[in-house]
């Protein structure tokens, strides 16, 4: 009875290191050569807002506006440095809103 319990007891353990495990994983988007986290798009996004709410910000140049945010995620900066920049930044936040585009889950399969 007792190896059953630490049986029961292992179980337990590996099944809550699972569950940590798998909220600690970042998910990446790789897209045009850059790999980025999808948390860093995910406050581009919120920086793309705070950009419309004050027009000031905006830096007039052919940089995205964001780049020239203190804020942007650090692994977001080197976009910066393409011609692309602009349609680099809109193609991953659509990519980002998309589920079927993106894996959200680790155990993820794909979208049906």
């Amino acid at each position: 009875m007792g190896g059953r319990t630490a049986s029961d007891l292992l179980m337990g353990v590996a099944v809550v290191l699972l569950v940590l495990l798998q909220g600690t994983q970042s998910v990446y988007i790789q897209y045009q050569g850059f790999q980025v986290q999808l948390e860093s798009v995910k406050k581009l996004s919120d920086l793309e807002k705070q950009q419309m709410l004050s027009p000031r910000l905006a830096a007039q140049s052919l940089l995205p506006s964001v780049c020239q945010h203190t804020d942007l995620p650090l692994d977001l900066q080197p976009i910066c440095t393409s011609k692309e920049a602009a349609s680099i930044f809109r193609a991953l936040m659509i990519i980002a809103d998309d589920d079927c585009e993106l894996c959200v889950n680790v155990a993820c399969t794909g979208c049906l």
